[in-house]
């Protein structure tokens, strides 16, 4: 510990991105980016805003992307605030909404930036716990679960992660319309797979916020653009925040291309259906090995064997130049998450699990 931090800095636990191995020929299915490239009209958009503009600032507001994310939501632009990737946003959300005396709640296997920001932020939580079979029950977010009382706030991913299974739509309402005394926030990083927007709620719940990012099925990843959507007071909010910290977060390069990349809906249509005919045949390829594969919406799937260790296995995958990810947390140490790659990605790593397996 340096003897300069301030008392804060040595009581967190930073959160442990996937391993980004600098590897040739490597199948890497470890960290759910999109196997399928970027919009070409994002690609472009980009280009073209690399000119003489570069030596001013960007628009502070970022007009240009909150009204293509509006129109890709179906909502208002003043219902829209940007950031610099779903975890910067996530940063205002917790300053701006969640340091409440009362505990922010979220599933105990869940996105592990919840609990970095907590700490990061002085925020009071309280985990529960997903079912025995990985569901969030909305029942146990309700305000008299389990004699708990009322949350300070409630955040969720849907599909959650690393698990991939999504709530239907009503059961999200359920969760927010019986929780107006706090902001509810629902975490869309992998909506885009297989899950129901909570998008068209905002309308009907003031205390409803909806988080997306550009990083998954637009294949933006290396850009880092998210956004919130919610009624105009939790906007306000976040922006007071952002002003705050950063008045200028997207730059001009990132707000083209991802306005780009939201206008152009027939390539996000082709590559995210083809994420999800892979993850169909992912899926039956692992259960024919014996495995138990959990229900996904995401880009992913979060799969065990009853016969063989997960350590074992990714250590065996990864001697194969194979690169899953294994959590090494109590309920899910035996699970492994694998991203879904191209089709080739995948005949390659259903034949390496085959081996180990059958071996």
């Amino acid at each position: 510990m340096s003897r300069y931090w301030s008392p804060v800095v040595g009581t967190l636990s930073p959160y442990v991105p996937g391993e980004q191995p600098k590897l040739t020929n490597l199948v890497k299915l470890n960290t759910n980016e999109n196997p399928y490239g970027p919009s070409p009209r994002a690609l472009q958009a980009m280009r073209d805003a690399c000119d003489d503009s570069m030596r001013l600032y960007p628009d502070p507001a970022s007009d240009r992307l909150r009204q293509a994310a509006a129109a890709s939501a179906g909502v208002s632009p003043d219902q829209v605030f940007v950031g610099n990737g779903s975890d910067e946003v996530l940063a205002h959300v917790f300053q701006a909404f969640f340091q409440q005396p009362a505990p922010l709640r979220f599933p105990d296997i869940s996105y592990s930036f919840y609990p970095v920001y907590c700490g990061l932020y002085g925020v009071v939580h309280e985990p529960v716990p997903l079912t025995d079979d990985f569901r969030i029950d909305p029942d146990d977010y309700l305000p008299d679960a389990g004699g708990r009382g009322p949350a300070g706030g409630i955040i969720f991913p849907n599909p959650n992660a690393p698990t991939g299974r999504a709530l239907e739509l009503d059961e999200v309402e359920r969760i927010v319309a019986a929780n107006p005394q706090c902001v509810v926030v629902v975490d869309e990083a992998y909506v885009d797979f297989g899950a129901q927007s909570a998008a068209p709620l905002v309308g009907r719940h003031e205390n409803l916020l909806v988080v997306q990012t550009l990083s998954k099925s637009r294949s933006l990843a290396g850009l880092r653009v998210g956004f919130a959507i919610g009624h105009e007071a939790l906007i306000d909010g976040l922006q007071r925040v952002k002003n705050s910290f950063n008045s200028y977060p997207i730059d001009r390069v990132a707000e083209a291309g991802a306005a780009a990349a939201l206008d152009d809906v027939g390539h996000f249509e082709r590559t995210r259906k083809a994420v999800m005919e892979t993850r169909a045949r992912m899926t039956a390829g692992l259960q024919d090995l014996g495995f138990e594969v959990l229900p996904s919406a995401a880009n992913f799937v979060f799969a065990r064997h009853p016969g063989h260790d997960a350590a074992g296995l990714a250590a065996g995958l990864r001697e194969r130049s194979i690169i899953v990810r294994h959590f090494r947390h109590p309920r899910i140490d035996q699970f492994l998450r694998i991203t879904v790659g191209t089709e080739p990605q995948c005949t390659t790593l259903l034949e390496a699990l085959r081996a180990l397996v059958q071996g």
